[in-house]
């Protein structure tokens, strides 16, 4: 470890202190859960609580705010093992709210890093955004002039590098700043400005990065390993510590205009800063983790040198799912529970690679506390339910693991390769989840079979004998059957069929449904294929209906005054005189159900139906859409699908 005095609890508190003497309110950190966004299932970064004073709501703290925010992001579980991604972080925030702009911005940000942290600015680059001709954006070039004006102050010589992918940097010691195209240097919740859904706030951005210098290409199995290196080569040399967004346009249907306001939304991962601060490219050996791993090291009697992956997996995920159990989230199958069981179940595989002779993780929670107990003392009141979650949960999976892993091994001593078909049975009978098996797969070094996905859905179907065919299978509303899953994709059907009327128009109309208990499939009007940008769209409304947990309710009606009343039927011939209208939404406790249809707002679909349905929106779990294509002319069938 380094011998740097800067400590995690100093820095946030010298990063908190400087922009407060800037005006900036500080802000408390949210909670890892959203508490008012259903869109998604974690609090990913620090701008999503910001996000409606970005769009111009006054803020109640004013126009200049600053905190550090905790946040988990589940898709970056698949990248722990390598230097410098977690899964759990705290990012360092400042916005601007309609007030100052870049040059206040990027001279406080600097000041901040050279003069308050102490980072060598000869081993800080920055980049900027390149420009967009379809958009009518120039090259950000009042950026450009700024970090050259700050450099310079320092007596940097900073020049602009247009196409870095065909430099060697080592080779110009001059270039410092690198201009990059929207897929690296605009930054929107959705990503680039054709994923921007209509209303969505984004703008470029000017990252920093530092330099741990030419001898530290750490990544030997990234494609750039051997190549010139620049900023976002990948090889593992440079390290992104900030990024400052120029939240200033917001996607319409005419494109991008300009916001009411012009905005800074700035974030700085704490445990990045910190690294290069102490000029330690592996963040595992800065205070916020080495004292996780060298509690690991005396408990297992292993070296972290020699054991790396395992040792950094079990740091990450154990101080993750601390923090998301303090926060209220119990490991369990479904949601935001599910990603803390997960967590474990891979924290545990990596303990037993360590030592298979004691449960090791709930020893490790009161480290994790001790090391937030300043920012986050709620943790040390929560220490004790923390421990309990780990333990219940360590001790079920472990009897688990060690049946499902011999019988793993049986399995692939006879053959070379893990079929969909092996997994299944492993899952059924000994309860081995699939995502652990794929990457014990990975682990020993295991062929997967190239139909993996078809062979355990093929498998899965076999073990419930839903294998009928064609009418036999088709009872009321278009199920295979009656149980609990078709039953929750039936209840699918009508938020799908809302979801792709707001995002395609009116005139999609169903033209017909098949439910087994693998899968829904759905067809309706439509002239021509669905984008990538629209899928993600329906995608993403449904689940936002799911994860408000919405009620579903239903109404006994004349089918005339039904369809009167806007009540959706596209088969309303095959309907009797007396009709159920399922309502989905929050009902109003004023209104009578009848008029729930017309005259409530929180109503998102209202549709006539004869099949079971679930009683609320919560019980069915996170879908996907996982195919698209033409049913007929004009007609187009998406396959849907709960997520494992």
């Amino acid at each position: 470890m380094s011998n740097n005095n800067l400590s995690a609890n100093q820095l946030r508190q010298l990063y908190l202190d400087f922009f407060a003497h800037q005006d900036h309110a500080i802000a408390p950190s949210s909670l890892l859960v959203p508490e008012n966004d259903p869109t998604t299932l974690f609090t990913t970064a620090g701008m999503q609580q910001m996000m409606p004073y970005l769009l111009g709501q006054p803020h109640p703290q004013g126009k200049r705010v600053t905190n550090s925010q905790k946040c988990f992001r589940a898709q970056d579980i698949e990248e722990i093992g390598d230097n410098r991604h977690t899964t759990f972080f705290e990012m360092l925030g400042n916005w601007s709210l309609g007030d100052y702009f870049k040059k206040e911005q990027l001279r406080w940000l600097f000041t901040f890093l050279v003069d308050v942290v102490g980072l060598d600015p000869k081993k800080l680059f920055v980049t900027v955004f390149s420009g967009s001709k379809e958009y009518g954006i120039e090259l950000d070039q009042e950026s450009v002039e700024i970090w050259q004006e700050l450099f310079a102050e320092k007596g940097v010589k900073a020049k602009l590098v247009t196409k870095p992918e065909e430099i060697d940097i080592d080779q110009q010691p001059n270039a410092r700043i690198f201009s990059y195209s929207a897929s690296a240097n605009w930054w929107s919740r959705a990503g680039e400005p054709e994923k921007m859904p209509q209303g969505e706030p984004g703008g470029p951005d000017s990252e920093v990065f530092y330099d741990f210098g030419p001898e530290l290409k750490l990544h030997e199995n990234s494609v750039f390993a051997d190549k010139p290196c620049h900023v976002n080569c990948d090889c593992g040399r440079f390290l992104e510590i900030g990024n400052s967004v120029f939240m200033q346009y917001q996607k319409t249907d005419s494109g991008l205009l300009e916001l009411s306001q012009k905005n800074i939304d700035f974030g700085g991962g704490l445990e990045r800063i910190l690294a290069a601060s102490w000029h330690q490219p592996d963040i595992f050996k800065t205070d916020l983790f080495w004292p996780i791993i060298d509690q690991l090291q005396q408990l297992t009697g292993k070296n972290y040198e020699q054991h790396k992956q395992s040792f950094r997996v079990i740091a990450d995920h154990l101080k993750a799912a601390t923090m998301l159990i303090a926060d209220g989230v119990n490991p369990s199958n479904k949601d935001q529970g599910y990603v803390v069981r997960r967590l474990l179940r891979r924290a545990i595989r990596q303990e037993n690679l360590l030592s298979n002779s004691e449960q090791l993780l709930p020893k490790l929670v009161a480290t994790v506390v001790q090391i937030y107990q300043q920012p986050y003392p709620h943790l040390v009141e929560q220490q004790d339910k923390i421990i309990q979650a780990v333990a219940t949960e360590t001790e079920k999976f472990s009897r688990t693991l060690i049946k499902g892993l011999r019988e793993f091994n049986k399995l692939t001593q006879k053959s070379s390769s893990l079929s969909g078909a092996d997994a299944y049975y492993l899952y059924e009978t000994y309860g081995f989840p699939k995502e652990v098996l794929l990457e014990e797969a990975t682990l020993q070094q295991i062929k997967i079979s190239d139909n993996f996905a078809e062979e355990f859905l093929q498998a899965k179907s076999a073990h419930e004998n839903t294998s009928k065919s064609g009418s036999t299978q088709k009872f009321k509303g278009g199920l295979a059957d009656h149980t609990q899953r078709t039953t929750q994709y039936h209840t699918t059907t009508h938020l799908l069929h809302q979801a792709l009327r707001q995002v395609l128009g009116d005139h999609v109309q169903q033209k017909g449904s098949n439910i087994t208990d693998q899968r829904m499939r759905f067809d309706f009007t439509h002239p021509q294929p669905l984008s990538d940008q629209e899928i993600a769209q329906v995608e993403e409304l449904i689940n936002q209906w799911i994860v408000q947990d919405l009620p579903v309710n239903k109404i006994k009606m004349n089918k005339q005054e039904a369809l009167a009343l806007g009540a959706l039927a596209f088969f309303a011939e095959r309907y009797p005189n007396e009709v159920t209208v399922y309502v989905i939404g929050q009902v109003d406790e004023n209104l009578e159900m009848a008029k729930q249809i017309t005259q409530n707002k929180n109503i998102i679909s209202k549709e006539l139906c004869g099949g079971p349905h679930v009683s609320s929106t919560g019980e069915i779990g996170q879908i996907e859409i996982f195919k698209e294509k033409s049913a007929s002319a004009g007609v187009r069938r998406v396959y849907v699908r709960v997520k494992e």
